[in-house]
C-alpha cells in the first residue's frame, strides 16, 4: 500500500513538456545529463493540484503544478514552496523542496520540485485492500493526532513565517470568503447552503489561538514510514497552509472523518478509511486532540459545520470546472452531489448541536 499504488500514466491533456523539463532540471543541477531518459507518472489520489513522479538518473522527484484552467487563488505554487522551504529545517514531517519556477514557458504553469517520500499512504481503497485491523487503526489515529498537535505547536515566528498569513480576523474572513466562493461556483439549488452560511456568520468565535494550520490534514495526506503505523515521515498537500485558528484546521479534518455509524450516503459521498472498525468517532477525535494539545474545544458545532461547508465549496468549485469542460477526469462528475451532502450534513449538525449521530 505504498504510494506507488497511487501512480498511473499521465492523463491525456495533462502531459508535461519533457524536453524543457529536463533542461530545467539540468540548469538547477538536479540531473547531470539532459539526454537521459525521463519517466513521468501521475499521482491519482488528489482532487486539486496535479502531482507527478519524475524518475531520472536513478533519482526520484515530485513535481507539483496547479490544475489546468484553475484560478490562481488556492493554487499558489510559490506560496506552497515557501512554507515547505521554511518548515523543513524545523519540522521533520515537512518534505524537502529543491526549486520553484514561475515561468509558464516550461510546462505551461508555475511548479516546484520536491523530494519523493516513500512509505504508506492510507486511502479508503488501500486500507480495505490491506484489511487494516481495528488495533492498527487505534495506533494510526493516535499517531495522526500526535502529528496534528505537534504541527500546531510549531513556533511559526522562529520558522520565519510570521508574514505568511494574518491570524487576526482569520475566522471572520474565512466564513465570508468561503461563502462568496460557494455562490460564485454554485450550479444547483441547495437550500441548506444559505442556511449554513447565515448561521456561521452569526455564530463564529471571536477569540482563538493563532498557529500554523494545514487546512487539509487527513489520513491520505500523510505518509506513514511503514505499516507499524507508529511514525509519520511526511505531511503532503500544503497548498492551503496559513496562519489562523487551529480549531478551524481540526474542523476541516472532522468534515472528512466519516465513521461506521454514519448513514451509507455519507460514507459513499465522503469516502474515507475512517469508516473502518477501530477508528475513533468524531467526538473522540476532538477529546483526544483536547487531551494532547490542552486547547479549549468550545464552539465544536461551529468548527465541524465550517469544515463541512469548506469541503462543500472545494467540491463545488471542482465540479464547476468539470461542468464547463475545463477538466475531464470522470471522478469529478458527481462532486455537486458531494457538495450538497456536506451542506445538508452541516445543517443537521447545527440543528442538533452535535457532531455525531446526525441522521
Amino acid at each position: 500500500m505504498s504510494n506507488e499504488k497511487n501512480l498511473k500514466s499521465v492523463r491525456e491533456g495533462e502531459e508535461l513538456n519533457e524536453a524543457k523539463l529536463k533542461a530545467f532540471l539540468l540548469e538547477h543541477s538536479l540531473i547531470t545529463h539532459e539526454n537521459t531518459e525521463l519517466s513521468v507518472k501521475q499521482f491519482t489520489n488528489g482532487y486539486s493540484n496535479l502531482t507527478y513522479l519524475l524518475q531520472i538518473e536513478n533519482k526520484e522527484f515530485v513535481l507539483r503544478r496547479p490544475p489546468f484552467s484553475a484560478p490562481k487563488r488556492g493554487h499558489d505554487m510559490g506560496r506552497e514552496f515557501k512554507v515547505l522551504q521554511h518548515l523543513n529545517p524545523v519540522y521533520d514531517k515537512s518534505p524537502k523542496v529543491f526549486v520553484f519556477n514561475e515561468d509558464p514557458k516550461i510546462i505551461g504553469a508555475p511548479f516546484y520540485i520536491m523530494e519523493k517520500v516513500n512509505g504508506e499512504i492510507l486511502t479508503a481503497k488501500s486500507a480495505h485492500e490491506k484489511q487494516v485491523s481495528p488495533d492498527e487503526f487505534k495506533t494510526i489515529s493516535d499517531t495522526w493526532i500526535d502529528a496534528f498537535v505537534e504541527f500546531h505547536n510549531i513556533d511559526y515566528k522562529a520558522a520565519g513565517l510570521s508574514e505568511f498569513g494574518k491570524p487576526e480576523g482569520y475566522v471572520e474572513r474565512q466564513v465570508s470568503n468561503w461563502g462568496k466562493q460557494y455562490l460564485a461556483a454554485a450550479t444547483d439549488e441547495v437550500p441548506s447552503a444559505q442556511k449554513v452560511m447565515t448561521w456561521m456568520s452569526e455564530n463564529q468565535p471571536k477569540k482563538y489561538d493563532h498557529t500554523l494550520i494545514h487546512n487539509d490534514f487527513k489520513y491520505d495526506n500523510v505518509v506513514f514510514k511503514d505499516d507499524s503505523w507508529k511514525t509519520i515521515s511526511a505531511i503532503l498537500d500544503w497548498e492551503m497552509c496559513t496562519l489562523g485558528d487551529p480549531m478551524m484546521d481540526l474542523g476541516t479534518s472532522l468534515g472528512y472523518w466519516t465513521t461506521a455509524n454514519d448513514p451509507e450516503f455519507m460514507k459513499q459521498g465522503l469516502p474515507s478509511s475512517t469508516v473502518m472498525k477501530g477508528n475513533p468517532s468524531r467526538t473522540e477525535i476532538v477529546q483526544l486532540y483536547a487531551l494532547k494539545s490542552g486547547r479549549n474545544i468550545d464552539n465544536l458545532t461551529f468548527y465541524y459545520a465550517y469544515g463541512l461547508f469548506k469541503i462543500a465549496v472545494i467540491a463545488q468549485q471542482i465540479y464547476y470546472r468539470y461542468k464547463h469542460g475545463h477538466t475531464s477526469d470522470p471522478k469529478f462528475a458527481n462532486l455537486n452531489k458531494a457538495s450538497a451532502l456536506c451542506c445538508n450534513t452541516a445543517w443537521q449538525a447545527i440543528q442538533k448541536n452535535q457532531i455525531d449521530n446526525l441522521y
